[in-house]
């Protein structure tokens, strides 16, 4: 098929403006520059190429009034660059504003550490990992007699280092920003504060460390991995991106840049448990054990006063399996596999950790939820 001419690129702009301008001209008031830059996150850091399916897998396009009046309105009131809400493969809302489109490649933030444990599964499944209890210095050699060597891959999944958290920006420095010479050097600075396995504690450094431990235990970039073991057979429609430090590690606390219909497939393959048209992408016993709380420090309400934590996954509810994906200023992918339903947000919130915002997030998915099960 030959390349769209540029009158052809034009008119669909031009579409799009005019599908768009309703809810731009509504919306709350945004930092133009962020909302752009974190669009383009890869046109100013050094990246790795995340390639797309050969052939992607389609949704079916579903109208859905009631849908609609509650995205809209979400919209008009909400900082979100695009929202999707996806039920099995219909796609039955998809939103963008700011000037955003299909096409942009939004960025992940910590939505990327859940992309990083589905990762880990398949290579233990691989046999390339031989256990989650094993030390990070087993695949780490410059990690040994430090405190993240010391700690095993179970408690980085699940945020139980024991490590003290430090700035978070002393992380993308050492890291995006390239004052460190990368690998385990971005993390040489943290100190252990309490015995692992025995609390939850955010942490980003932890994801990072597992990003090392794969990469040392596949001999393959993180990127790259990704590319073969779940962005392609999900059928992804385009190729993303994932940031890298100096050495040209991945960086695994952060960083996928994506369309936002890609994020929803990847939505799609966690609420099917890892399965896709009957072919098994990540272990379904993985995707139900990243999904649970193994420990009582981990549990709802016990590891955040309303959520819980799996392996590089938040926990949304008490008894129903619903979990998020979740990273700063609003990125979301919010599960439920017993509905097959999942809402993606892409935002640009003023406050990179407004928990009023986050508390509409969540509000919204319940409200979704409710409708598609009585529809």
């Amino acid at each position: 098929m030959s390349a769209p001419s540029r009158k052809t690129k034009l008119l669909r702009v031009f579409a799009a403006l005019v599908f768009l301008a309703p809810a731009a001209f509504a919306a709350p008031a945004v930092d133009a520059k962020f909302v752009d830059v974190w669009s383009r996150m890869d046109e100013f850091n050094a990246w790795r190429g995340v390639r797309k399916a050969d052939a992607p897998r389609e949704f079916r396009h579903q109208k859905n009034e009631d849908l609609d009046g509650l995205v809209g309105s979400f919209m008009e009131a909400n900082q979100n660059t695009g929202l999707i809400v996806l039920k099995g493969d219909a796609l039955l809302a998809e939103r963008y504003q700011y000037g955003r489109t299909p096409e942009h490649r939004l960025a992940s933030a910590s939505v990327a550490k859940t992309v990083l444990a589905m990762l880990v599964g398949i290579a233990l499944h691989e046999k390339k990992i031989s256990s989650i209890d094993d030390l990070a210095s087993r695949y780490v050699s410059d990690l040994k007699g430090h405190p993240y060597g010391e700690t095993s891959i179970r408690h980085l999944l699940t945020m139980s280092s024991g490590i003290a958290v430090e700035s978070e920006n002393r992380l993308i420095v050492n890291t995006l920003r390239q004052k460190t010479q990368g690998g385990a050097d971005t993390v040489l600075e943290w100190k252990r504060e309490a015995p692992a396995g025995t609390r939850f504690r955010y942490n980003s450094a932890d994801s990072e460390v597992l990003g090392l431990v794969l990469f040392h235990a596949t001999r393959t970039p993180v990127a790259t991995y990704l590319s073969e073991k779940i962005w392609q057979p999900m059928g992804a429609e385009a190729n993303a991106t994932w940031l890298v430090d100096k050495g040209g590690f991945e960086t695994g606390f952060c960083c996928i840049n994506a369309r936002l219909r890609d994020y929803a497939r990847f939505g799609m393959l966690l609420a099917n448990y890892g399965r896709l048209d009957g072919r098994q992408i990540i272990p379904e016993a993985w995707v139900k054990a990243a999904t649970t709380a193994e420990a009582p420090h981990l549990a709802v309400g016990t590891a955040t006063p309303n959520n819980g934590y799996g392996y590089q996954t938040w926990l949304t509810h008490k008894t129903e399996p619903r979990f998020a994906a979740l990273g700063l200023h609003g990125q979301a992918i919010f599960v439920d596999p017993a509905s097959k339903l999942v809402v993606v947000h892409a935002a640009a919130w003023t406050d990179g950790n407004d928990r009023a915002a986050r508390g509409r997030q969540f509000k919204l998915f319940e409200e979704i939820l409710s409708k598609v099960q009585s529809s």
